[in-house]
């Protein structure tokens, strides 16, 4: 008695077990289709919310069958702890024939226990192809491309539109060219680049641009000065005609005594040289008055030394009348 009692206690332990493993069932809808169609292979699943199933990735057979899409998992119902998944993987078939597609497996987890598992029934599919009555429908190679003749009537419209736009071009042109004949000048003279400024115009220019970005307000006192100190080398090279780019501040200071130069502007530009060399050599850094009296000197250096006959023609003078 005892071993028949504890062999039912067994039985009922396992029913009660299989009662609590998730089923799984699947289908393909529809389960007939023609060459090249698709069809949807579906997986579902009845479980416990506290169980966990993962569904599998789709196996292409041979390239016969191929996954176009792998829809979410989606929940069909839920009642209480209870719930039914579903899992759709639409496919398609290249080959005609009738398909075993076995027993969907699942994989399960549930606390220690790691299993698969596997629906009872296993899924077919047929797949038809088209039937040719060759004895009803002859069969004719390909034809050749055909050529029509050309007619002017299918390009009409395009003549049409590319002579008008044509003349547009050509009124517009002349309209231009009567314009620029009346200010003594050619289309050539549309293309031609701006003249240069004259030397002391762009060292003014460029000077008030480095004072604008207050550099030696922000102890930046080496960029400062070398920026000061590289405007006046561009315009002594482009002034006087020598290499001051190149040139040393002693030779800058050597050279330009042959030049007649007001002594306050040698001077200037001696203290300027000085200056800059000590900061960006020595690491010294100057006070605020020093900082601006230098830019000032610069400023009036340029002007003091600029060429009068440039002055008068970037002012619109003629300096033949005179």
């Amino acid at each position: 008695m005892k071993r028949l009692f504890a062999i039912a206690l067994l039985f009922s332990a396992l029913a009660a077990r299989a009662q609590d493993t998730p089923t799984v069932t699947a289908r393909v809808e529809p389960d007939s289709i023609m060459i090249g169609d698709r069809f949807d292979y579906i997986i579902d699943v009845e479980k416990d919310l506290v169980q966990v199933v993962e569904f599998p990735e789709f196996d292409p057979r041979d390239g016969k069958i191929e996954l176009v899409e792998s829809c979410p998992v989606d929940t069909l119902e839920r009642d209480g702890r209870h719930l039914k998944l579903r899992k759709r993987y639409r496919l398609a078939a290249f080959d005609e024939g009738k398909y075993n597609l076995g027993a969907a497996q699942v994989l399960y987890a549930d606390k220690n226990i790691l299993d698969t598992l596997r629906s009872r029934d296993s899924v077919y599919l047929e797949v038809a192809t088209f039937q040719i009555d060759s004895t009803s429908q002859s069969i004719y190679d390909l034809k050749p491309q055909k050529n029509l003749p050309f007619r002017f009537l299918e390009i009409k419209d395009y003549v049409t539109w590319g002579i008008l736009i044509l003349l547009l071009l050509l009124a517009g042109a002349y309209a231009l060219h009567c314009w620029l004949a009346r200010r003594g000048k050619g289309f050539g003279d549309l293309f031609k680049p701006a003249p240069p400024l004259p030397p002391h115009v762009a060292a003014i220019q460029a000077l008030e641009a480095l004072h604008n970005q207050k550099l030696w307000q922000n102890n930046r006192h080496k960029q400062y000065y070398s920026g000061l100190t590289d405007i006046l080398r561009t315009y002594i090279a482009a002034r006087w005609g020598f290499g001051a780019m190149e040139m040393t501040s002693d030779e800058i200071i050597e050279t330009i005594r042959a030049e007649e130069l007001p002594d306050k502007a040698r001077m200037d530009l001696t203290a300027i040289l000085r200056d800059a060399d000590l900061v960006k050599f020595a690491k010294a850094t100057p006070e605020a008055e020093q900082n601006e009296a230098d830019y000032l000197k610069a400023y009036y250096f340029v002007e003091e030394t600029k060429l009068v006959e440039e002055d008068a023609l970037a002012e619109g003078d003629d300096p033949m009348q005179n």
